[in-house]
């Protein structure tokens, strides 16, 4: 896999009364969505268009390993400033 992937972070948001965060990786042309529910609950890969299953389970691992610092860089994303394509979170 690339050093150089990129990661994006969905904020905070609800859904049936649980919070939830999605999270995009992009390799090139390599796309991946992972859900980060409230811990206790699965991380699923909801999205994988290229990456290899080895890859996917890398990400899954990533993802739960580092769930503090995403978690904390998505309480810190304003949608607005997201729509408009200004960089935030980090």
């Amino acid at each position: 896999m690339n050093e150089q992937i990129k990661m994006n972070v969905s904020p905070v948001f609800r859904k049936d009364g649980e919070k939830s965060i999605y999270v995009l990786f992009e390799d090139g042309t390599k796309k991946a969505e992972i859900l980060l529910p409230e811990p206790g609950r699965e991380i699923k890969a909801l999205m994988n268009n290229g990456f290899t299953e080895e890859e996917i389970k890398g990400l899954l691992s990533y993802v739960e390993n580092d769930r503090d610092t995403i978690t904390e860089i998505a309480g810190k994303v304003t949608p607005l400033k997201a729509f408009l394509g200004r960089e935030q979170g980090v």
